[in-house]
């Protein structure tokens, strides 16, 4: 894939957001976790949305978890993504806690359920961007 003809929708990258991108090239999925109360949040706001301190550093994830609930959309919204059609939406709960946005790849997307065991995949989409997307686990 020639990776300068990406042409969906990319991440904007903050200085808050930058280190899990930068991970994420590296094939590392990493969160912010509290130091106040060790909550591991999926966004990138100041300050922990469970007891509010500002303190924080990055957790190293394993990257496995399990579909907490998901989609499949039929209908193009965004022409981006009308070569993808069926394609599936899902909300993976990482074995850590946070919850991911994410799709699921290399699956038949009508096949997935609620409770199926997924493991992160990092797919270089540009030069600088690595999307987090996910594979089912070959455990199931």
């Amino acid at each position: 894939m020639n990776h300068h003809e990406y042409k969906k929708p990319l991440p904007i990258i903050t200085d808050r957001s930058k280190p899990f991108w930068d991970a994420a090239k590296d094939k590392i999925l990493q969160l912010p976790q509290c130091k106040n109360c060790q909550h591991i949040r999926a966004q990138f706001e100041d300050f922990c949305p469970k007891c509010g301190s500002e303190l924080f550093e990055w957790k190293i994830l394993s990257g496995h978890g399990t579909i907490w609930s998901h989609c499949v959309f039929y209908q193009k919204y965004f022409p981006e993504f009308e070569q993808d059609l069926p394609y599936g939406v899902v909300l993976v709960e990482l074995d850590e806690g946070p919850k991911l946005i994410s799709n699921i790849v290399h699956q038949e997307q009508t096949q997935l359920k609620v409770g199926l065991r997924v493991n992160a995949y990092f797919e270089d989409v540009t030069d600088e961007i690595t999307l987090i997307k996910f594979t089912l686990s070959k455990n199931e």
